[in-house]
């Protein structure tokens, strides 16, 4: 795998999506798969947290969401120059460089504006009136142009709009041509002909240039500096030093300042809209200091992303984080009922059906002959104790019994002493610091029809601090169902050794009539019995909301 990898749990992640991600990730990398890293979704809830500190385990990297970022595909160090950088120097980096727009930027590397070739060409080759004599250009980028050495005077660094006159004529008809020109602005071209040295040094010319490596007089060298002319000899031949001299021109003079950027951190979609709709044929990325970054065109989109997902315990991209849909799903192991997107290639795809994801993947390591080490077996498992609710749950298989005794072995822990820790240890409210965090932690969205629904469940040793909280909880989840935009949303508070759930729920009043157990008072029923939202309440409120 070439690309970064995140073995990744769903929103609102449970121990068993955190411990599978993690010991899912190790095991990749035990079987020659460096670039592989778990994630979560979200942050740990209080069980998960315990656990981790309990094992010293560090906690997967947070992934807030994973679309596509602008940095994601921008090629770093770009190619920029300095508005005063001749012409003649920035086609060299486009050539050299093989592109076909150059950022101009200030000393501190902030952008200044956009060099494209398209419009430099159409700005420079097109012929125009007004393009045939004019040059902009300073004596100190003419001389660097045309590689040459001052005969009289020095290199300036203010920019001039100078008309560029060769002398290839007699001296009468080329004094004819430059007359009515300021002879401030004039920069007067030529070999060896003396007497267009004279005439051009006489009339107080800014700028000489003697071509072909040709020399002046020494007394017409003390005229020139007597009337302030500037003489400048090139070994470059007449012709040549005509187009040098063009070149000459500081790219301040063809910047366009106005053109679009966009930040690093930016989604990559509000890229794909400035490319596609603004019409330039480039965008700046910038830092959050506003320097430059990257410089990105068309073709930038075609870049692949440089990571991609593993998702465990879970297949739905409605549980999935942020921005999955944008990127591309290598795996998918899970242990719930399938909701999977389409993917472009094939992929290895395990959805058993068993009590935990970290049974699938306590097997996986006993299938392929590698041995976790201790904190990853404990690991391993705690998060089926976890969904299994320490085996009781009606979703627990022959194989997650299997796997606990295989992983009790090479974690050193009895289950049952480590599930009751678990569960003693951070059960109930208190634990999450508010309703709504309690509510939250452990919360999934559902769809029957067209409704949609969402299941919260937390886990208590006894109701009585239920009950206490009971009125705040339900008005806690009729935010949580308006905040969602839900037709349901319901809260299972159950209890370990009883094993009998106290079922809250907002919305959907009709419920009452076809729940089929007892509603004990309005908006809370009693479920003996029912200790897992998957195989017992999600489709039991997927039959009765279907009726209504």
């Amino acid at each position: 795998m070439t690309k970064q990898v995140y073995v990744i749990g769903h929103r609102n992640p449970d121990t068993d999506s955190i411990a599978s991600a993690i010991a899912y990730a190790e095991l990749k990398k035990l079987t020659g798969h460096p670039r592989v890293a778990a994630a979560m979704a979200g942050e740990p809830n209080p069980q998960t947290r315990y656990i981790l500190e309990r094992l010293a385990v560090e906690p997967p990297t947070y992934l807030a969401d994973v679309h596509p970022k602008v940095r994601d595909i921008l090629k770093r160090q770009p190619v920029t120059a300095p508005a005063a950088m001749p012409l003649k120097e920035a086609l060299e980096l486009f050539h050299a460089n093989t592109i076909r727009v150059l950022p101009v930027v200030d000393g501190g590397g902030v952008p200044l504006g956009l060099v494209s070739l398209l419009r430099l060409s159409e700005k420079y080759l097109v012929a125009g009136t007004d393009r045939k004599r004019g040059i902009d250009a300073s004596l100190h980028s003419l001389a660097a142009c045309l590689d040459g050495t001052f005969l009289t005077g020095g290199p300036d660094d203010g920019v001039e709009h100078l008309h560029l006159f060769i002398g290839a004529m007699l001296e009468e008809s080329f004094s004819g041509r430059i007359d009515g020109y300021d002879p401030a602005t004039l920069l007067i071209m030529t070999g060896d002909r003396q007497s267009i040295h004279q005439s051009a040094i006489e009339r107080g010319a800014r700028l000489l240039v003697v071509t072909g490596g040709f020399g002046v007089t020494d007394e017409l060298l003390a005229r020139a500096r007597e009337k302030g002319v500037t003489v400048l000899s090139t070994p470059h031949d007449t012709a040549t030093a005509a187009w040098l001299a063009r070149l000459s021109t500081p790219l301040s003079r063809f910047v366009e300042p106005k053109f679009e950027k966009i930040g690093v951190a930016e989604p990559l979609d509000h890229l794909r809209l400035k490319l596609l709709h603004s019409g330039e044929p480039a965008v700046i990325a910038v830092e959050e200091d506003g320097t430059i970054a990257g410089v990105a065109t068309k073709s930038s989109l075609l870049a692949p992303i440089p990571y991609a997902l593993i998702l465990v315990d879970h297949n739905e991209l409605g549980q999935a984080v942020p921005g999955a849909e944008a990127v591309e799903i290598l795996e998918v192991i899970d242990h719930h009922k399938l909701g999977n997107p389409p993917t472009n290639q094939p992929i290895t795809f395990m959805a058993a059906p068993v009590g935990s994801t970290c049974t699938v993947v306590a097997s996986l390591y006993r299938e392929r002959g590698v041995e976790p080490e201790q904190k990853i077996a404990a690991l391993l498992l705690a998060g089926i104790l976890s969904d299994t609710v320490i085996l009781k749950s009606p979703t627990t298989t022959g194989r997650d019994r299997e796997l606990v005794a295989w992983l009790e072995e090479r974690s050193g822990l009895d289950h049952v002493t480590f599930g009751k820790e678990i569960f003693s240890s951070c059960g109930g409210f208190s634990a999450h610091g508010t309703p709504e965090k309690a509510i939250r932690s452990d919360f999934k969205h559902f769809t029957a029809g067209e409704t949609i629904f969402g299941v919260g469940q937390v886990e208590v040793v006894g109701f009585d601090e239920f009950h206490e909280l009971k009125e705040t909880l339900r008005e806690t989840l009729k935010a949580v169902k308006a905040a969602d935009r839900l037709d349901l949303a319901g809260l299972m508070v159950t209890d370990i050794y009883t094993e009998t759930t106290l079922f809250l729920v907002e919305g959907k009043n009709e419920l009452a009539h076809l729940m089929g157990y007892p509603q004990v008072e309005p908006h809370l029923y009693e479920l003996k019995g029912v200790m897992s939202r998957k195989k017992q309440m999600v489709p039991h409120l997927l039959k009765v909301l279907g009726k209504l």
